[in-house]
């Protein structure tokens, strides 16, 4: 059996078509997308490398890599959102780009060592086995390359601000967007990724200002954060 919840594709699949409207319940997405860049580019400069984007939906963050200079490949079990992706790298001109959908698991099956940086962005909050998904990378990734991770810790200060504030109070998603349950702490995504035959690089904070309207990096893991690992050489 595939590592993925039929309610979760179902659920990004009704909103497929939304994927790159800036103001759509994308729109997060959209705004965090450069920090997400810069911050990945500036731990293994992205011009020339071969990239694996896990779970990259309607190509938001692999498109973006792709016009740094990588050479990318997305995969996700979202149908509807990788002909989205299809399209909007077609239609924009994006070269060095292509999509698949396979599990993670069965590309690192047949395509193990073959990346110099793989990314999994906003997705293990959203499958049953996260672990299986961060062993698959640990796979993919080649002696000496990069991975990086991001999700949502699981306090009540995430709960509150994720769920209770992000979902029903400033409907910046859509209701149900998350499982509390499925979110996961930093020190145990660091073991899963130790785990995973990777070492621990450093970690990032993504927090958002309701007045200010920014998003922004910053030493806060305490709801969103991001984490950079690398295989031994």
């Amino acid at each position: 059996m595939a590592n993925v919840d039929a309610k979760e594709l179902e659920k990004f699949s009704e909103l497929a078509h939304r994927w790159w409207d800036t103001e759509s319940e994308f729109k997060p997405l959209h705004r965090i997308n450069p920090l997400r860049l810069n911050w990945i580019d500036g731990q293994s400069p992205l011009q020339g490398k071969t990239v694996l984007d896990v779970g990259c939906g309607g190509g938001i963050l692999a498109d973006s890599m792709a016009r740094k200079g990588a050479n990318v490949l997305g995969i996700d079990l979202a149908t509807k959102s990788l002909r989205v992706a299809e399209l909007h790298a077609m239609e924009s001109g994006t070269e060095n780009i292509a999509y698949q959908e396979i599990a993670v698991e069965d590309l690192a099956a047949q395509r193990p060592e073959s990346f110099d940086v793989v990314t999994c962005m906003e997705m293990l909050e959203h499958v049953p086995d996260p672990a299986s998904v961060v062993n698959a990378l640990g796979r993919l990734v080649k002696p000496g390359g990069w991975v990086f991770l991001s999700t949502l810790n699981r306090n009540a200060k995430a709960f509150l601000l994720a769920i209770v504030g992000a979902e029903y109070l400033l409907r910046m998603l859509p209701a149900g967007t998350h499982e509390y349950a499925r979110f996961i702490r930093p020190s145990e995504l660091a073991q899963m990724c130790r785990d995973a035959g990777l070492e621990v690089q450093g970690a990032k904070g993504l927090s958002f200002n309701p007045v200010t309207q920014r998003y922004a990096l910053g030493a806060d893991t305490d709801v969103n954060y991001l984490l950079a690992c690398r295989r031994p050489a």
